[in-house]
């Protein structure tokens, strides 16, 4: 069955010191967007692929990618003021596919991370079908609890790219939306309107989020050259 993705690329370059939108600053030679889309166009029966941006944003968002689409499509749409906004425009646009029964998993995506790779990729979308989501999860440590003293439980970050069967992602942001609730993320408002079994599959530490100046450059560092 196809997938659809949606990469996020609302955000800003405020915080990484850009005077452009993060996602498209230079990653060896690309914007950083463009390794993630590579990596959801690299996945077998991808039906649609969405990218969620500002409004201001469009039309250098369209021209940074449009190189490295060869023949496929991508749908571009306008994001909004929160992350869970900007995922709902998404699946907006997506739910005629999805209730058509054209669309089986939904994969959502912050696309200022861009070395999420394609083996993880493959591995939240064939565990999303089999159990119902998959988002995959690293260990963190060193964690302090407001009177100093060490978190000794086991604690895990969460990453993206996270997988859905698409009817639960689509029922659960409905419902969300009438109700006025807001997620911190896709398997947040999932997990909420919908008894669907959410797997953690193992992350990445190489899978970074670029937030601060410091992360282009460990990027660069990190990233393949074959990519």
């Amino acid at each position: 069955m196809p997938t659809a993705v949606v990469i996020l690329a609302a955000g800003s370059g405020s915080r990484v010191g850009a005077t452009v939108n993060k996602v498209l600053l230079p990653l060896r030679g690309v914007p950083v967007l463009v390794w993630s889309v590579r990596d959801a166009l690299a996945l077998p029966d991808v039906r649609r692929l969405v990218l969620v941006v500002r409004p201001e944003d469009r039309a250098a968002v369209e021209a940074a990618v449009a190189l490295h689409l060869a023949d496929r499509e991508v749908l571009v749409v306008d994001g909004g003021a929160t992350r869970h906004a900007s995922e709902w425009a998404a699946l907006r646009v997506l739910a005629p596919d999805i209730e058509a029964g054209e669309v089986d998993v939904v994969v959502v995506h912050d696309g200022a991370r861009p070395l999420a790779g394609r083996p993880l990729w493959e591995t939240v979308v064939a565990t999303a079908r089999e159990v119902g989501g998959a988002i995959p999860v690293v260990p963190v440590t060193h964690l302090l609890r407001l009177d100093h003293g060490l978190v000794t439980e086991r604690v895990g970050g969460v990453q993206t790219p996270q997988a859905f069967r698409a009817p639960d992602v689509l029922a659960a942001y409905r419902a969300a939306s009438a109700d006025g609730f807001e997620g911190t993320d896709t398997s947040a408002c999932v997990s909420a309107y919908r008894d669907v079994e959410v797997a953690a599959v193992d992350g990445s530490p190489l899978n970074l989020k670029v937030t601060f100046p410091e992360d282009v450059a460990l990027a660069e560092e990190l990233s393949p050259t074959g990519s």
